[in-house]
């Protein structure tokens, strides 16, 4: 089984399948979406995504909804 290498990233999962615009468009989405996100209501960083569009502040506790893969 072969590991995840630097010029993919987390797109290393798919192996040889899918092509590289494909693969170089989720690396990106992930990247952003994986972070930890600035809350719109207390103002401090650590949204966590829940779910599609559902996230969620662990410091005031406020479950919102907002865009799918990160906030702006």
């Amino acid at each position: 089984m072969t590991t995840k290498s630097k010029k993919t990233k987390s797109a290393g999962r798919f192996g040889a399948r899918y092509g590289k615009t494909v693969k170089d468009k989720l690396v990106k989405i992930e990247s952003k979406q994986n972070l930890k996100q600035k809350c719109p209501f207390c103002g401090k960083e650590g949204v966590k995504r829940i779910s599609k569009g559902v996230w969620k502040c662990p410091r005031c506790e406020k479950k919102f909804a907002s865009n799918t893969y990160y906030l702006e």
